[in-house]
């Protein structure tokens, strides 16, 4: 039954809002007898000290007990720190935490996903080196806003396939790695490895290219590798997902998603959970 309703108690002195609560029947009331040590208890004993009584007023009526518990947690979410409330976890995992709203989160703002990556490396120039990526724990692109944009794609907690393309180097080619994001890509200069600038390791690669520009510097993003072997014993068979792009959605290719699983012995729909 529709008999539900959603209250608030305001304090008389300041109009301030201080506790919101549910109920149906007399339940709004309950709360001026409450002689415990709460918070809320203390506030409404305070008001009456003054010769004052607490405005009680219904927000919202004629609810079922599930939207009675929605629209409380709403409201709690939304002015929590200023209440006295004690938050119930009714509906908790819907709602994102409180003073997160400069972050972005997954399953809030974006989410998580099953990617292939291009390691990127190059015959000429030498740019990227995928023992490099592979031994400090970081990938990259950019000297382009297309290709920054790609890896700037990333999200913290994607899981991505990282492929080797065949080039005059490696003696093979194919699927070297499975990765998870730790860090957002960002440009090379601005990037710390264990408290050491990346520029100041002895890479193989040359990331210092267009170093002091933001359009076409070396994105890079910091991973946490889950597999990840050398280039010479890149992973392949024919029919396998490949493509220019430097990022690529994987989720539908099942048949290479089952070739990355039993050769990698990973679980990619657990680990991007």
């Amino acid at each position: 039954m529709n008999n539900y309703y959603v209250y608030v108690y305001i304090d008389p002195r300041n109009f301030e809002e201080f506790y919101f609560g549910k109920g149906k029947g007399s339940r709004k009331n309950a709360h001026l007898n409450d002689d415990s040590d709460s918070e809320k208890a203390n506030r409404i004993a305070s008001i009456k000290d003054e010769g004052l009584e607490p405005i009680i007023r219904v927000i919202a009526k004629d609810l079922s007990k599930k939207e009675a518990l929605l629209i409380e947690k709403t409201l709690l979410w939304k002015l929590g720190r200023n209440l006295t409330n004690i938050s119930s976890g009714h509906f908790k995992n819907k709602f994102r935490p409180h003073n997160t709203l400069h972050l972005e989160l997954n399953n809030f703002d974006y989410e998580n996903g099953i990617y292939y990556y291009v390691v990127g490396e190059d015959s000429k120039n030498e740019k990227r080196n995928w023992d490099d990526y592979r031994e400090l724990g970081f990938i990259s692109a950019g000297q382009g806003v297309k290709y920054k944009n790609y890896i700037k794609g990333f999200n913290p907690g994607d899981i991505f396939a990282a492929y080797l393309r065949q080039n005059k180097r490696s003696d093979g080619f194919g699927y070297v790695g499975i990765g998870r994001i730790i860090q957002e890509a960002k440009p090379v200069r601005e990037v710390q490895i264990d408290g050491k600038p990346l520029i100041d390791y002895d890479l193989r690669g040359n990331m210092y290219k267009n170093i002091e520009s933001d359009e076409l510097c070396e994105y890079v993003a910091l991973v946490e590798w889950i597999r990840a072997v050398e280039s010479s014993e890149a992973k392949w068979e024919p029919g396998l997902f490949t493509n220019q792009n430097i990022r690529t959605k994987l989720d539908k290719q099942t048949e290479t998603i089952e070739f990355l699983e039993n050769t990698f012995q990973v679980n990619l729909r657990e680990l991007v959970a």
